[in-house]
């Protein structure tokens, strides 16, 4: 029998994902390199210049051009959640790595939070991959 090359496919062990992601600098400075790659650019008028300050634990920034602030969190599924990034990027670790469904109960263990929260946070991050996808329906037959 032959070997199942979608089984093989290469991953992200969960020591490497805790060497990359172990930490909340490490998470937000990885969520700035996704929102940003190319640098800061001002969701209200796609100027490229802000300053940066914190307030509390939260970094913002704030527009040179129109003013408008905004923080890392702000337009993404985090938005509203007072949970840590690192909470946050191992959820969606574990909900990638599982070949089949994560249930709510299993992802409250792995991440020492309540079970409506996990069960928020399944459903939240599923939404948007759900989102995500949309545009990309799945059609045909395989090997045709």
């Amino acid at each position: 029998m032959a070997i199942n090359g979608i089984q093989f496919q290469k991953g992200m062990s969960l020591a490497q994902f805790m060497k990359e992601y172990g930490t909340e600098a490490q998470c937000e400075e990885a969520l700035v390199k996704a929102r940003w790659p190319d640098g800061f650019r001002c969701p209200r008028c796609a100027h490229r210049l802000a300053y940066e300050f914190k307030r509390g634990a939260t970094r913002y920034w704030q527009c040179k051009a129109c003013r408008y602030q905004s923080s890392l969190r702000a337009g993404t599924v985090m938005e509203h959640g007072q949970l840590p990034l690192t909470t946050w990027f191992l959820a969606i670790y574990l909900m990638t790595q599982s070949k089949t469904n994560i249930a709510a109960l299993a992802l409250m263990r792995h991440l020492g939070v309540s079970w409506k929260a996990a069960w928020l946070l399944k459903h939240k991050l599923m939404e948007v991959m759900a989102q995500r996808e949309a545009d990309r329906p799945l059609e045909g037959c395989a090997g045709r």
